[in-house]
């Protein structure tokens, strides 16, 4: 099992940035692909990024190149997300994933945390 603790949501206006960590314990944290992904309220939820084991690779949804930027520390066993230039349509409530495949697959990882609530204001 792998606990997965996210933080670092808020309220932001457009233009802004957040900065997302999740924490993870449990298992060891490199043997983990870890990704992001949100859901807004009505929709699906929708894959933004992953990073490869040690932190070399990286994938990025569409909407978000650019944009977004996935860290991994596995010294701090810390997943970061970093949102810039964030949109309203950038609102839903956003989760730190882990899994063993590098894929923009939501349901391919198997751990997911409980979410941080990201608001951007128009």
């Amino acid at each position: 099992q792998v606990q997965l603790v996210e933080r670092g949501g808020g309220l932001v206006q457009t233009g802004g940035s957040l900065r997302l960590s999740c924490a993870a314990s449990g298992r060891t944290f490199s043997n983990y692909v870890m990704a992001w992904i949100r859901q807004a309220p009505g929709k699906e939820r929708e894959f933004l990024a992953a990073v490869t084991w040690g932190g070399a690779g990286t994938l990025y949804a569409d909407s978000v190149k650019g944009r977004f930027t996935i860290s991994r520390d596995n010294a701090k066993n810390t997943v970061y997300l970093q949102m810039n230039n964030l949109k309203p349509e950038d609102t839903a409530v956003y989760y730190c994933g882990a899994g063993s495949s590098f894929v923009r697959t939501t349901t391919a990882y198997d751990y997911w945390g409980q979410g941080t609530q990201v608001t951007v204001s128009s």
